[in-house]
């Protein structure tokens, strides 16, 4: 059974008490029909014998007495000694009840003779003679045999049409689950984003339909978070290798430098001692920045808090525009405000000057000489922001997707001289502007230069 189609249980079932009912009222309204017509046939025994006594007392002749006889009525008289006397039968009368077999004087009962069923009643009479008066079950029996056939023939079309009905309904009815196991199906293949479709959440079925989709928006949600899990590890897992390896070569070149000058001075003693301390010197100072900066990216990605306190960015700026303009004093490097409020923002003046000094450094470091540098600074609605641009060559899409990672240079052979840093200055300006909880983004196309801006939120005014 365990095999059979929940479908085929339900049909069967259903057609298992639909002929159930059937059988039910069926029997019942052929046993109903046939205890009236016995009802009626116990009447017209009764007063078939109450007018064969009336006659008999009045004329004697039994004869005279039946001359209206139901077509399956009987009359007899029997002797005292059991045969039988004088009788008139209907005309559709074939036999009759067996004289030894009659029921007690004045009781109506059901006798059968020769396969054919009678109610007979028995009257005394004088001499020990007793009157027999009795009609055959024939018809109700024609006539309870007919309905049974009707029932039949009737309950097995209404039968059929359940059949066909209940299969149509049940096949309606079950579409649901057919689409949950559709859905199910397409899950199982990798679809996690195949849900039921909506129903009645009145009904079971769209209740059940309601709380699946909840379910499997909590598996998917599961799964992508899972999924992202483990890409952000894989990622993470790989920055730090790229990360290992890069300030692994970073940190070998002015080692290798050190070494270099310090092995040439113990083969040459009598090289210009000033001269190479100044080199181990410079090549140290350079290691000892790299490990600064190193440092500080480790204290972020920790998100140990900053100092905050009301800053001005327009002084900020100001300060490093003076200071390349000095460094570099060739160079066209212009300082605009925008906007009326003035750009005071909450956060650690070190390290916005930081932030600054970096796209500062980085635009002078890779653009030409000639090429000028715009810095603008300026406040709206409940942020302000600074930003730093040139007209060098500038970068190309997946240089800028790229340009904020650490130790990233646009060359990836990294042949650079020394002025070009480590590659750490615009990861070090990402991460400094989102401890303070800003943005900062780069406009850039090959030929049309870049502009890094920097959107911090303003200091809330005082009430």
């Amino acid at each position: 059974m365990s095999r059979v189609s929940l479908r085929t249980k339900l049909i069967a079932a259903m057609l298992a008490l639909v002929a159930w009912t059937l059988l039910v009222i069926g029997a019942a309204s052929v046993s109903l029909l046939r205890s009236y017509l016995i009802d009626r046939v116990d009447e017209q025994v009764a007063k078939l014998s109450v007018q064969t006594l009336a006659r008999l007392a009045h004329s004697g002749d039994l004869t005279y007495s039946m001359q209206r006889l139901p077509p399956e009525g009987l009359v007899q008289v029997v002797e005292a000694d059991g045969t039988i006397g004088p009788s008139a039968a209907g005309e559709s009368v074939i036999g009759g009840p067996s004289p030894a077999d009659l029921p007690p004087p004045g009781e109506i009962a059901t006798r059968s003779s020769d396969g054919v069923s009678w109610r007979v009643k028995t009257v005394p009479l004088a001499s020990g003679r007793t009157l027999v008066t009795a009609i055959g079950l024939g018809g109700v029996t024609q006539i309870t045999s007919r309905l049974g056939l009707i029932v039949i023939l009737g309950g097995a079309v209404v039968l059929a049409l359940a059949g066909v009905l209940g299969i149509v309904l049940v096949r309606r009815s079950l579409r649901p689950l057919a689409e949950i196991e559709r859905t199910a199906g397409s899950i199982a293949a990798g679809n996690m984003s195949s849900r039921i479709p909506d129903r009645d959440p009145r009904t079971e079925v769209g209740r059940l339909a309601h709380s699946l989709n909840g379910m499997l928006a909590q598996i998917e949600k599961a799964f992508d978070d899972r999924s992202r899990s483990e890409a952000a590890a894989r990622e993470s897992e790989e920055r730090m290798r790229r990360f290992v390896a890069d300030a692994s070569h970073e940190l070998r070149t002015p080692l290798t430098s050190i070494r270099g000058y310090a092995e040439f001075h113990r083969q040459a003693p009598q090289t210009d001692v000033t001269r190479l301390m100044r080199r181990i010197e410079s090549e140290a100072e350079r290691m000892s920045l790299l490990v600064e900066d190193l440092l500080l990216l480790a204290r972020l990605d920790q998100q140990r808090p900053l100092q905050s306190k009301p800053v001005d960015l327009l002084a900020i700026a100001g300060d490093a525009v003076q200071d390349a303009r000095i460094l570099s004093p060739g160079r066209s490097i212009s300082l605009a405000v925008e906007g009326t409020t003035a750009p005071i923002v909450s956060g650690d003046e070190v390290r916005l000057r930081q932030v600054v000094g970096n796209l500062m450094s980085n635009a002078l470091a890779h653009t030409p000489d000639g090429v000028p540098v715009m810095v603008t600074v300026g406040a709206g609605g409940t942020e302000a922001f600074v930003e730093v641009a040139d007209k060098g060559p500038g970068m190309t899409a997946d240089e800028a997707a790229r340009v904020f990672e650490r130790f990233y240079r646009a060359d990836p052979a990294r042949t650079h001289d020394e002025s070009s840093g480590a590659g750490l200055g615009l990861s070090i300006v990402s991460s400094l502007v989102k401890a303070h909880g800003g943005t900062v983004t780069v406009e850039t196309s090959p030929g049309a230069g870049a502009a890094f801006r920097v959107v911090l939120r303003l200091e809330p005014e005082p009430d």
